[in-house]
């Protein structure tokens, strides 16, 4: 199995504790997904600075092919970060090169190669996601909160094979939400639902699974574990039940420490 994460990837930088690392919703997954043996990729661009340099290290420390992570003339894009008690707060990005990204023709046989991409709203690969599938490549989306904002949710929900979306608890409201986005033509469906556990709908039922306790140092990376921790699942071949509590393993230890991996 070979998966991709296209698109967004930056650094986030903790002004005030002196920390920072390299990150991006699909570098986080994958990263958490080679740690349990699965070939990854990633496919984006950074910035001719110290920051692009960091991206690279870390990349290869855990045995990602950054082959299509390319190097722009700028600087890397930088997630100004914060954190409310233990919880992480995004203050500001400045995007530099992921300002006019775009995938070249051979990032796109490139991915192709994969069975799987990783993306999201700040990929802006969108339009492509048609002719991915068509490739047989499976889309994982993370919309994470702001589905309801974005005006093309819709068009891409219909074009995801795995669609994950956070919320606060299971109720009415995202229950009629899961089975909107399916309807819509997605195809597993799963909210995280933070200390509530996550839910997940694939057309016939919902499958619920309770968070673990744990000893939480910081939030952030905690649903781009999670999805890495499904996705080994449905890898792997197993039910959604035991995908969603390898996705809630996966993002329990990862709270617990302060980098998303």
């Amino acid at each position: 199995m070979k998966i991709a994460a296209v698109g967004f990837c930056c650094i986030d930088e903790y002004k005030e504790l002196g920390r920072r690392y390299p990150t991006g919703n699909g570098v986080d997954c994958v990263i958490n997904l080679a740690k349990k043996g699965i070939s990854a990729s990633v496919v984006s661009a950074v910035g001719n600075d110290e920051y692009g340099k960091e991206m690279f290290e870390v990349l290869k420390r855990y045995g990602i092919d950054a082959s299509h992570l390319h190097v722009r003339e700028g600087k890397t894009s930088l997630m100004e970060m914060g954190l409310n008690g233990n919880d992480r707060v995004h203050l500001y990005n400045h995007r530099g090169v992921m300002a006019d990204f775009a995938l070249t023709p051979e990032d796109v046989a490139f991915i192709k190669q994969h069975e799987y991409l990783h993306t999201d709203y700040d990929g802006r690969i969108a339009p492509q996601l048609q002719e991915f599938r068509k490739a047989g490549v499976k889309v994982i989306f993370d919309f994470s909160v702001h589905y309801q904002k974005r005006e093309n949710t819709d068009a891409i929900m219909k074009e995801t094979d795995y669609a994950f979306l956070s919320y606060e608890r299971r109720d009415s409201f995202i229950e009629d939400y899961l089975r909107r986005a399916k309807a819509l033509g997605a195809g597993i469906v799963t909210a995280t639902l933070g200390e509530n556990g996550s839910l997940c709908y694939d057309g016939e039922r919902f499958y619920e699974q309770p968070a673990i306790p744990a000893e939480v140092v910081n939030t952030v990376g905690a649903g781009d574990s999670f999805v890495a921790g499904f996705m080994y699942g449905v890898m792997r071949g197993w039910d959604i039940p035991r995908c969603l509590y390898s996705g809630t393993e996966t993002a329990n230890a990862i709270v617990q420490k302060f980098e998303p991996y």
